[in-house]
């Protein structure tokens, strides 16, 4: 095989691993990507529109994608489907967060009369699972497990526990502990989360709301925190503690009325989802970009930093990721606002859904914040906070 053949190869499964499996266009249409590499979209000659396709209905087209018009790459599915227009979000607001289960945020071991005990390790439990049930009763909160264990006065419990989507029942043994005076499971436990995030965006048909670009997930053990119900509130942005290499920064807020303005519906890799009783502001509508719209670039941050109204912000798309592989971070961003940069640094914690927009278009939603770099982050795709 030629040197020539050879990189073309390599060039071309590094293509095809860097795009989606899967896309969304609003027409059928073969153009792609306006990247450094021209691709483009060849569909299968028999494919086509069906006869009835019409406004808010989707068709499912097979296409290959191509490298210069020329060279295969591989094959995708794409979705003909309406261009989503939406109210543009970047208000803080609160959010209050009650788990299903008891989350194991951690494990330790417990001092006895006879040594250390751990009843965790003994009985299979890890940090991260979540606590079903005790003994047959189903646990809400915190103090339905203490009581047990302390009403039980050592008498073994039965747990019943989801890893991973998986349930098994187990039984762990009190142990007791030589400095507390109780008995203690050697487990650190959470039943709810409460803090400040940004709105990205409102279905102005549904009312159904779009947030944070990322999941809610336990600070310990990382995992996402399994949604029972919860709420969300108007909030107020009062201070922000500015970031510096190596620490990031914070939007500091408050609750501005503790009554809820919508509940929370689902806690997902891509933000979280719920329902508003109410918009929060008149806006005008803007479209969701597919992701092949997405360039490097200029754009345009919408965040609030100061109260409760948000402001427009200069940015740049350094880098874009076409494919899903990283569900919250699909592109890299760049503050490059001199404003912006003397108030917060750059990007700082409860920043996270400020939406994002580019050419018009609502592209995706800050989510990280680069530690050693405020200044720069990263950007899940709004195409796909709306369709998880």
């Amino acid at each position: 095989m030629s040197p020539v053949l050879c990189s073309l190869l390599v060039f071309t499964g590094f293509v095809g691993y860097l795009s989606p499996d899967e896309l969304l266009t609003a027409s059928r249409d073969e153009s792609f990507l306006k990247s450094s590499f021209p691709l483009s979209l060849q569909y299968q000659k028999d494919t086509s529109l069906p006869v009835s396709f019409s406004q808010h209905e989707e068709a499912k087209l097979s296409a290959r994608l191509m490298l210069f018009g020329a060279v295969p790459v591989k094959e995708v599915s794409v979705t003909v489907c309406d261009q989503k227009a939406v109210l543009l979000g970047g208000e803080p607001f609160g959010i209050r967060l009650y788990t299903d289960g008891l989350v194991v945020s951690s494990v330790s071991k417990v001092e006895t009369a006879l040594g250390s005990a751990d009843p965790a390790k003994d009985a299979g439990i890890q940090q991260g699972d979540t606590l079903l049930s005790q003994n047959g009763k189903m646990l809400h909160c915190n103090e339905d497990l203490s009581e047990a264990v302390q009403n039980g006065a050592g008498k073994p419990i039965e747990l019943r526990v989801r890893r991973s989507g998986e349930v098994f029942n187990t039984v762990i043994c009190p142990a007791y502990d030589i400095h507390t005076q109780c008995y203690r499971l050697g487990l650190h436990i959470r039943d709810s989360i409460a803090g400040i995030g940004t709105m990205t965006f409102t279905d102005p048909d549904t009312m159904q709301f779009y947030g944070l670009g990322h999941g809610i997930c336990d600070s310990s053990s990382g995992c996402l925190m399994p949604l029972q119900n919860g709420d969300i509130v108007k909030a107020d942005i009062t201070s922000v503690c500015k970031g510096s290499c190596g620490s990031p920064g914070t939007l500091q807020g408050c609750f501005s009325d503790e009554e809820p303005i919508g509940e929370l519906t689902m806690n997902t890799d891509h933000g979280v989802v719920g329902t508003l009783s109410e918009p929060l502001s008149e806006k005008e509508l803007i479209p969701i970009a597919f992701r092949q719209e997405v360039v490097r670039g200029k754009a345009e941050l919408y965040t609030t930093v100061d109260g409760a109204h948000p402001q427009r912000y200069e940015i740049e798309i350094e880098e874009v990721s076409y494919n899903d592989r990283t569900a919250s971070k699909n592109m890299v961003i760049h503050i490059t606002d001199e404003k912006l940069l003397r108030q917060t640094g750059g990007i700082v914690q409860g920043m996270s859904g400020s939406p994002i927009i580019q050419n018009g278009k609502l592209i995706g939603a800050v989510t990280h914040v680069y530690i050693n770099d405020p200044s720069r982050g990263y950007a899940v795709f709004a195409e796909s906070m709306c369709r998880h």
